[in-house]
């Protein structure tokens, strides 16, 4: 099994799922007593949250460059960044390093297409959502993704005032089930969990569309490649 390199940190709590994923993935289909290896490099999410608001993402892609390299020359067999927004800068990673770089998107965008849905609901940092670089992955593999027609600010705070910091609040959940029920009536036929802490608030028993949680969905595909 090749060695996961894993780029943390932003937020340690969903690299800390990611952490539970990959091992539990890894038992479920080698059995006994094993676990993934795995080389986790967690970077302090401040100073790259204030480079996001900054829209400084040349600096943020260089960052992120450079521990991409550290886990290859560490002896990662493959790479992933345990977050959907950064994967903003996921071409300037793949091109600092000979390894692959697992994208987030793709997985789900399998998921989705496997299971016939086709009109997709988005949720996510105001980055991801507002952004082309992940709806136009997505358009490119033939889905429809839809976002809140509403002002994306709240949704956005929720995840780096709350979710991050590892705060779970019934008001916040609520503001994403009512998130979810705008998409479903504005034609979306499932919704997509595109920030890795959302899943903190949203599953299948309390959304009002089937969930694709991206988080789960890229660590499994991690096992796989890793394994392949």
């Amino acid at each position: 099994m090749k060695t996961i390199g894993l780029i943390g940190g932003m937020s340690w709590e969903s690299t800390a799922h990611y952490y539970a994923i990959l091992n539990r993935e890894t038992a479920a289909r080698r059995g006994g007593l094993h676990s993934a290896p795995i080389l986790l490099h967690s970077l302090d999410f401040a100073p790259i949250a204030l480079m996001q608001a900054e829209g400084q993402w040349d600096e943020a892609g260089a960052l992120l460059a450079q521990s991409a390299q550290k886990l290859e020359q560490a002896g990662a067999g493959l790479v992933a960044i345990a977050t959907n927004t950064m994967h903003v800068v996921a071409d300037q990673v793949q091109a600092a390093i000979s390894v692959p770089l697992i994208h987030i998107a793709n997985p789900t965008a399998d998921a989705l297409l496997e299971d016939g849905f086709t009109n997709v609901g988005l949720l996510g940092t105001r980055f991801t959502m507002e952004m082309p670089f992940y709806m136009d992955g997505l358009k490119a593999r033939g889905l429809n993704p839809i976002v809140p027609g509403v002002d994306h600010t709240n949704l956005n705070a929720i995840i780096y005032d709350e979710l991050c910091k590892g705060i779970v609040r019934e008001e916040s959940r609520q503001t994403y089930i009512n998130a979810i029920a705008r998409l479903k009536a504005a034609g979306a036929e499932a919704v997509i969990l595109g920030c890795t802490e959302i899943n903190m608030l949203i599953d299948d028993s309390v959304s009002p569309l089937p969930v694709y949680d991206t988080t789960d969905l890229h660590a499994r595909a991690l096992v796989t490649a890793a394994l392949a």
